[in-house]
């Protein structure tokens, strides 16, 4: 009958399938960092899409949640979630657009600049645990690489 305990080969199978398969390893680090910053986020009763959604409205200005979800890349379903929670909690504001009066336009609120400056003071904290592994210049080159991977695709 077969061992169900772990031995030696079977210790050393993950770190080899994700030298064979990139988009294994790279699908496996992404959830490991998604869920340290879901708890970090959490920590603040924010969600990060929340958190990226008060980012970009504080940089960019009023958007529609159409923009929004594309800049994002928060499904539209989603982001009607996202912005509702943004919305209850005085974080956001939604208007009509005055460019499209079909459309909103969301807006943070002084509230919501408020939790943002709290989310980014612990930024630099949550990037150090989590990439602690990596110097400072493999840092800047996974940066790099993970950018042009990001490249919309002709």
């Amino acid at each position: 009958m077969p061992s169900t305990t772990t031995n030696h080969a079977s210790a050393a199978y993950f770190p080899r399938l994700a030298a064979e398969r990139l988009d294994i390893a790279l699908c496996r680090a992404s959830a490991a960092v998604a869920r340290a910053a879901d708890a970090t986020a959490g920590a603040l009763g924010l969600g990060v899409g929340q958190h990226l959604v008060l980012k970009m409205l504080a940089e960019v200005g009023p958007c529609s949640q159409r923009v929004l979800s594309d800049e994002l890349r928060i499904d539209r379903t989603v982001m009607v979630g996202v912005c509702d929670g943004l919305e209850q909690a005085g974080h956001v504001r939604r208007e009509r657009d005055p460019a499209d009066r079909r459309a909103y336009a969301v807006t943070v609120t002084d509230s919501g600049r408020q939790l943002l400056a709290q989310a980014e003071d612990a930024v630099p904290e949550f990037l150090d645990g989590t990439f602690q592994a990596l110097s400072p210049t493999e840092r800047r080159q996974l940066s790099s690489i993970l950018g042009k991977l990001l490249q919309p695709r002709p």
